[in-house]
Formats: structure tokens, sequence, C-alpha cells
């Protein structure tokens, strides 16, 4: 009965694990630029002294769903999204290269152009300075021009370049931080062709009705295995019982 009890236990386990990652799907639903986690669960073959009749499930992220998302404009200049193909290139807390397809972006307190969440977007020799200004302009190649503060309308002044890269989806990999990486060693290439559009987010790519009916299954798969382990515990009374009696 313990061998019931348990392949129950690790079924009712990796439910509630799948159901926290749909759960963190639906929850960033309204987040610009954010992809959903694919969920999937496999049996493994338990294998001992005897016969490995016996399987346990277990649940898995296999992959990060890169399909985009909707373009929602905003009118903000210092929002940007990228159009078709590829990532603008910013700095991860831990001093590495991470990539995003959108952001709000802004100039903090010390000049450094940010991302909405803090992090520094990356240019030409690393995280972008932005002199004092009185207007910013994002060109579609990530060229960035300031007007100076005194300068005339039609005075504008190039400062740096956003680096935008185009790898291999197949070398991108979401962390637990959320922020995509390359699997490479060595930071990306900027490449020339990806282009942004200026006064746009890209929204999430979550379908929220997928990500219900998943959870709802999952509910019920849960409940299920809740069952097996209440049987597993009347078989087990039960034999007590038998065995009292003889």
């Amino acid at each position: 009965m313990d061998k019931m009890l348990y392949v129950s236990m690790t079924g009712a386990h990796n439910n509630t694990l799948a159901q926290r990652a749909h759960a963190n799907n639906l929850a960033n639903i309204s987040t610009s630029g954010f992809r959903r986690d694919f969920e999937q669960a496999r049996s493994m073959p338990i294998f001992g002294d005897g016969f490995p009749a016996r399987v346990y499930a277990m649940s898995e992220r296999p992959g990060t769903d890169f399909t985009p998302g909707a373009m929602q404009e905003t009118g903000r200049d210092l929002d940007v999204a990228i159009g078709g193909e590829g990532w603008v290139a910013v700095q991860a807390p831990d001093g590495g290269e991470a990539y995003v397809r959108t952001a709000s972006l802004n100039v903090d307190a010390l000049g450094v152009l940010r991302t909405g969440n803090g992090l520094p977007v990356i240019g030409n020799a690393g995280p972008i300075a932005v002199p004092p200004e009185q207007k910013i302009e994002i060109g579609q190649d990530g060229t960035i021009s300031i007007r100076a503060l005194g300068e005339a309308p039609n005075v504008l002044a190039e400062v740096d370049r956003i680096k935008l890269v185009n790898p291999d989806l197949k070398q991108m990999e979401k962390g637990t931080d959320g922020l995509i990486r390359f699997k490479g060693a060595e930071p990306l290439l900027a490449d020339a062709t990806v282009q942004v559009t200026s006064g746009f987010l890209e929204a999430s790519n979550v379908n929220a009705v997928e990500e219900m009916t998943a959870i709802l299954s999952l509910s019920r798969q849960f409940e299920l295995q809740v069952k097996m382990m209440r049987t597993a515990e009347d078989n087990s009374s039960a034999m007590a019982r038998v065995l009292q009696m003889s």
C-alpha cells in the first residue's frame, strides 16, 4: 500500500508544481514582453530490486514560448518594441548581458538609460549614458539622438546606439529571474538588420483562456490523486483489521 500512496503523492506534488507554472503565466498576462513558460508531465519508471512495473509522475518546464505578443501603441517616445525578429540588450543584475523584446525606457538621475524595471540598456560600449537634454529620439536602427539643453529645435546630436541582436531562438533560455539569456559563453554581436519601433510596447504572449483551462484540468487531477491517497489509507486500515482478526 505504501507504494500506491507514494505514486499518488508524487502525482499530487507535481500537479501542484504544474499549477504554479500556469499561475505564474496568468499573473504576468499584463506584463509587457513576458514570454510564457511551457509545462509538461512525463512518467518516470522506478528501478529497484524488482521489475520496474510502477512509474512516478514528474512535471517539468521544457522551454519557453518565444511567440511575439501584440503591439500596443502608447505614443511615448521612450517606449520601444522590436519590429519583427530580434532583441534589445540590457545589463542583468549579475553584470552579464540579458535580452528583452520591449521596454519602457527612462533616464535616471545619473543619466543612465534604463528599462522600466531598472536594467541599464547596453549601447556600443556598455550601458548608455545620456547627457542633459530637452528631448530624446530613438531611431529604427536603435540610434539615440538628443536635443541638448539650450539648443535649437532642429539641432540633434547622436549620443549612442542601442545594441540590437538577432540570435537563434534555440540558443536562448529563460532564467529563474525571468530574463532571457544566450546559452553561449560570449556576448552576442550587434545585428544591423534588427529594427525597433518607438511609441509601442509588446504585450505578453500569454493566452488567459488556455492558462485557466490548464489550471482547472490540473486541479481535477490533483483531486483524483488525493482520492487515491485516501483509498490507499482505507486499504491499509482494512488490511490491519484483517491481521488483527487473524
